[in-house]
């Protein structure tokens, strides 16, 4: 199996982001809209987004996105975006509260396996901040690129007294990731569907596509349910 979270071999400048991040402070943040994920003030706002607007939050996959006109005051994390050539779905900047919590969870069809994979990139934050992924802590740190798998148990707890940001950045699979992964020591022609979950992990897994009944939604769960 491929390791659940992975550091890039890439630093960004922390002074850059930062800058870049104080021209965002005072367009709309919007709150999370999966409320019953965590406790406290989850928030984001949208670099590209479905509808182009920066108060669209949402992220589904195989729909097209739009750079939104924040993006075009923001020339750092435009750049950080043409670092990684690959086509790029929801890119946002994500902000967790003091003393706020993301609860655990799954996010379906987020893993290199999947063919898309998140990267997130520390703005502001400390060690305080506890990012769990499969119930390993991920200890991410200011201007480093890291890649997790969300199809796996993942929580992040906030007990510091300042917010915690992150830009991350919604990417596709293609020729170029896979050179890069590669060179990371993933095995690319692993797949995720041959893993057997454990009962927890499929549990939590059918309560998110039940949220979201169809068709699909129903025969995965059906799938899962004979495994």
């Amino acid at each position: 199996m491929n390791p659940s979270s992975c550091k890039l071999p890439i630093l960004f400048s922390i002074d850059k982001l930062q800058k870049e991040l104080a021209l965002c402070e005072n367009d709309l943040w919007t709150p999370h809209f999966n409320t019953g994920r965590y406790e406290g003030n989850w928030t984001s706002v949208s670099l590209r987004s479905q509808s182009g607007l920066v108060n669209d939050i949402t992220s589904f996959p195989d729909v097209e996105y739009k750079n939104t006109e924040l993006l075009d005051r923001c020339h750092y994390f435009k750049e950080i975006m043409d670092w990684f050539q690959c086509e790029k779905e929801a890119v946002r900047l994500l902000r967790l509260g003091p003393e706020s919590e993301i609860k655990e969870h799954v996010d379906n069809d987020t893993s290199y396996e999947d063919g898309f994979f998140r990267i997130h990139i520390p703005i502001i934050t400390n060690d305080e901040v506890f990012f769990y992924v499969d119930k390993k802590r991920v200890p991410m740190k200011m201007g480093e690129c890291w890649y997790a798998n969300f199809q796996l148990l993942h929580s992040v707890e906030n007990k510091s007294s300042e917010p915690r940001i992150h830009l991350t950045l919604d990417c596709i699979r293609n020729d170029w990731s896979d050179t890069l992964f590669t060179e990371m020591g993933f095995d690319i022609h692993y797949s995720s569907k041959k893993n057997q979950y454990s009962d927890e992990v499929k549990q939590q897994i059918i309560d998110e596509l039940s949220r979201n009944p169809s068709a699909v939604n129903t025969k995965l769960i059906a799938d899962l349910l004979e495994k």
